[in-house]
């Protein structure tokens, strides 16, 4: 089973949109594929796709209610199935308390005199095994926010494994450099390892430095079998039509762009170079 948390810790619209591709991608290659979003942001994976969940309904049963141990019905209910061939737990408002939630929980717990079965950070994990949901499925991505917390911590107990879109900027590359510190971290509190199937170098130019970095990227040990080149039109066009790119490329272009075409195959050739990494 291939599981991966997407992380980038410079943002933008490059991770979820990378993101989403390689979900179709995944997709497309005929796998069971379930994206978990724990993004709190409006501008989350959730908006990209364009599903319509009760984000705002403080009412309504989310996963933040799952981690918490105050569910309203079972994990399989928050599933939404999207027009491009894999599903999606969203996003919820929740999100933006789940640390103070996490912590409340785990009071009450050791209060209950359970506190060695509640871990704030492994709870993701709990959850998705507790209700067989990695029996359903083939691929599992988790796509976190862009900052480290217990939203990031949840997704790589969850995954233990990291795609990493990454500019190839100074502060694309002291991303990587904080990204490697926080693995460390996280390795020695779950006492597992935390492996990167893939760096995603994006927004690569041509000049001399943007260059020198991709070498370093590479030259650090991460995979990075392809590296997009600046693709913000293609990038924003997703945003803007709520899309991934395969779809905006076929539907909302009026011609196709043999740079965008070349982009797409880059996004294919890194889904199987993930799936096969996975199966070794």
């Amino acid at each position: 089973m291939l599981t991966y948390t997407t992380y980038s810790e410079a943002g933008g619209v490059g991770k979820s949109t990378i993101g989403a591709a390689l979900l179709e991608a995944h997709a497309s290659h005929g796998l069971d594929v379930l994206a978990i979003d724990m993004d709190q942001q409006n501008g989350s994976l959730t908006y990209l796709l364009d599903v319509d969940a009760p984000r705002g309904d403080s009412q309504a049963d989310n996963i933040v209610r799952h981690l918490i141990d105050r569910p309203k019905g079972s994990v399989q209910d928050l599933i939404y199935q999207t027009e491009y061939g894999f599903d999606l737990i969203p996003s919820h408002n929740m999100l933006e308390n789940l640390e103070d939630l996490l912590n409340r929980a785990q009071r009450m717990a050791d209060d209950l005199g359970e506190g060695d079965e509640f871990d704030p950070y492994d709870r993701l994990r709990r959850v998705l095994l507790e209700s067989g949901i990695p029996d359903e499925y083939d691929v599992i991505v988790v796509d976190p926010p862009a900052t480290a917390g217990p939203h990031l911590y949840n997704a790589v107990s969850a995954t233990r494994s990291l795609v990493i879109p990454v500019e190839p900027t100074g502060k694309g590359m002291q991303s990587v450099l904080g990204l490697e510190e926080l693995v460390d971290g996280l390795e020695d509190r779950l006492e597992a390892e935390i492996g990167v199937l893939s760096a995603v170098p994006n927004g690569v130019g041509r000049t001399s430095d943007q260059e020198r970095y991709l070498t370093e990227i590479r030259d650090r040990g991460y995979p990075a079998p392809v590296a997009i080149r600046e693709r913000s039109s293609l990038f924003e066009g997703c945003w803007d039509q709520q899309c991934p790119p395969r779809r905006y490329v076929e539907a909302h272009r009026d011609r196709q762009r043999e740079h965008e075409m070349a982009t797409l195959e880059k996004i294919e050739r890194l889904a199987t170079e993930i799936e096969e990494v996975s199966d070794r």
